[in-house]
């Protein structure tokens, strides 16, 4: 008893560590990571030319990375959307299914009570013919 406790101890453990291990890894705000691409971009870029004495500045900001984030996001909603209909569809069968099985149950327990009743008739019936063939004899 005292080993199962211990491995079970251990094993607790063990899914703790893992999962905080791997939980580290596959967090979306992890920015040290290199594959990680960032929302937006912020550039200024000065234009100076020989001919005029003010730079002029130009800011340029690139939100391809915040239209692919929304465009996903909004997938992912459609996604779940779909997921839910589709799981509404299955509980409308699910619960068509489940009052055709109790129907079919109940009417079964019927049906076995009346074949049991009907067995009963013909077994007193045979002990009735078997006492007056007795008495013939």
């Amino acid at each position: 008893m005292k080993s199962f406790k211990s491995i079970i101890f251990a094993t607790a453990m063990f899914f703790v560590c893992t999962s905080c291990a791997f939980a580290e890894e596959f967090t979306p705000l992890n920015f040290s990571n290199p594959t990680y691409t960032q929302a937006s971009t912020n550039s200024v870029k000065i234009a100076s030319t020989a001919n005029t004495s003010t730079p002029t500045a130009t800011v340029q900001t690139d939100t391809t990375g915040a239209k692919n984030m929304q465009s996903a996001i909004t997938q992912l909603d459609n996604a779940q959307v779909e997921v839910r209909n589709e799981l509404l569809n299955y509980k409308t069968k699910y619960s068509e299914v489940d009052a055709k099985y109790t129907t079919i149950k109940a009417e079964r327990k019927s049906l076995s009570k009346q074949v049991k009743a009907c067995e009963k008739k013909i077994k007193r019936l045979d002990n009735a013919k078997e006492r007056i063939r007795k008495n013939m004899v």
